[in-house]
């Protein structure tokens, strides 16, 4: 394994304390690991050009299989991203249907990492909705880690999406999943596979 992908969330950033955490995991403890986290277009129309041009950019991220881990939405892309190309997934509470959840977050918005403003539209929520995977074809593939107390994701639907797949269901904790950076030795043995 000689690349980690790093997909982070909605309203979210490579300053995220995830990233951050799974950099300095990495550059501590994996070092001859290149651990490449883009800033995730705040435009779902850009996304799957990003996605795509970012494997074409980087093509040793599929020399050995593609490993990614995403956290909320970047699990979503994640499991896109793995059905599109193979490879394996660690997924930290994701959106399993991101396309409902943000009929309610249509407007303006500013993402506090980056300070970018935007606007989200309906057109927008079909572009999130063209990277729903339905059925995992090798659920094998994935890891799922989630936390019972997540305020923005039932939990439940992506236990259930991701019934079958290797999963760590932890009561308590938050969307941001407390204690992430404990779990990243289990994380690399899982993408090494």
């Amino acid at each position: 394994m000689n690349c980690i992908l790093y997909l982070h969330g909605f309203l979210s950033s490579p300053h995220s304390i995830k990233a951050q955490q799974t950099r300095a995991y990495l550059h501590n403890q994996q070092p001859d690991i290149e651990f490449i986290c883009p800033e995730l277009s705040n435009s779902p129309s850009e996304l799957a050009n990003q996605l795509n041009d970012l494997i074409t950019q980087h093509p040793k991220m599929l020399n050995e299989g593609l490993r990614v881990i995403g956290s909320s939405m970047g699990g979503y892309l994640a499991t896109w991203l793995v059905e599109q190309y193979g490879g394996r997934a660690v997924l930290i509470n994701p959106a399993v249907k991101p396309f409902e959840l943000l009929q309610g977050y249509l407007g303006e918005h500013e993402n506090p990492y980056t300070n970018k403003r935007f606007v989200l539209r309906h057109d927008d929520i079909e572009h999130i909705r063209n990277f729903y995977q339905p059925e995992l074809v090798n659920p094998q593939r994935y890891q799922v880690l989630l936390q019972t107390g997540d305020e923005t994701l039932d939990y439940r639907q992506a236990a259930e999406h991701y019934k079958g797949v290797s999963m760590c269901i932890e009561n308590g904790g938050d969307h941001s999943f407390v204690g992430y950076e404990d779990h990243l030795p289990d994380i690399l043995r899982f993408l090494r596979g």
